[in-house]
């Protein structure tokens, strides 16, 4: 059964930073606690911003806007499909906005080709820019030529996530365990207690069937929850 003391969300994810130290600032276990009912695994408390991402002990989340102001505000995360690109990015905007930095962020959509923004918008940015992209690799390879160019040319910065290395510098990488996944599942049954148990042999199913996307995983486990809440209740 995955019924452990609070773990790290994130603690064993392996993420490729050049840092020194520092501890986590927040962790998931901080969260208000829901009411009973919620079912845990369920998209709002699943989704980018819900969940905090956790840094591996040594590392932090300001050598990560360290380390962009080193390249210029250039940089890329980059991982597979659903090991915490986005919660790491959603994590990130706080800080970034802190800094001092005019943040136009944009979320591409599968079959997203191009760049929804207007000439007129890329004349105004400056220095101070820094552009967000959210799943770069939909992009066309023209987009993203033009977009680095555009960046360039205005001196504007670029952050973005993508399931392949492209020309920028690396950020963080990411990657998924059946480890993290039962750190998730862990988190999140911790924080809407009911006396609802997984048995790991459904968490492992879950993660080997969605070849290490945790996102879908998460997903296929609200179904199992839900049947064993409806059993009990």
């Amino acid at each position: 059964m995955i019924r452990t003391p609070c773990a790290t969300l994130f603690e064993h994810h392996r993420l490729s930073i050049t840092v020194s130290s520092s501890q986590p600032q927040s962790s998931p276990c901080s969260h208000v606690t829901s009411t009973s009912s919620s079912n845990p695994f369920a998209t709002r408390w699943i989704q980018p911003g819900a969940i905090n991402f956790q840094f591996p002990v040594g590392e932090s989340l300001s050598q990560l806007i360290e380390r962009l102001v080193a390249n210029r505000w250039q940089g890329q995360i980059v991982g597979p499909h659903g090991s915490g690109k986005s919660t790491l990015l959603s994590n990130l905007m706080p800080a970034l906005r802190d800094s001092g930095r005019d943040v136009r962020r944009f979320h591409l959509q599968v079959g997203q080709r191009v760049l929804p923004v207007s000439d007129d918008e890329i004349g105004g940015w400056s220095p101070q820019t820094l552009v967000v992209v959210d799943g770069y690799e939909q992009l066309s390879w023209w987009q993203r030529w033009r977009l680095r160019r555009d960046c360039r040319v205005r001196g504007a910065g670029l952050l973005v996530t993508t399931h392949r290395p492209t020309r920028l510098p690396l950020l963080a990488q990411t990657s998924t365990s059946v480890t993290l996944l039962r750190q998730l599942v862990t988190v999140l049954l911790e924080r809407h207690p009911n006396g609802i148990e997984l048995a790991d042999a459904d968490v492992v199913r879950a993660f080997e069937s969605h070849r290490g996307n945790l996102r879908e995983a998460l997903l296929e486990l609200y179904d199992v929850y839900q049947q064993q809440h409806d059993v009990t209740s």
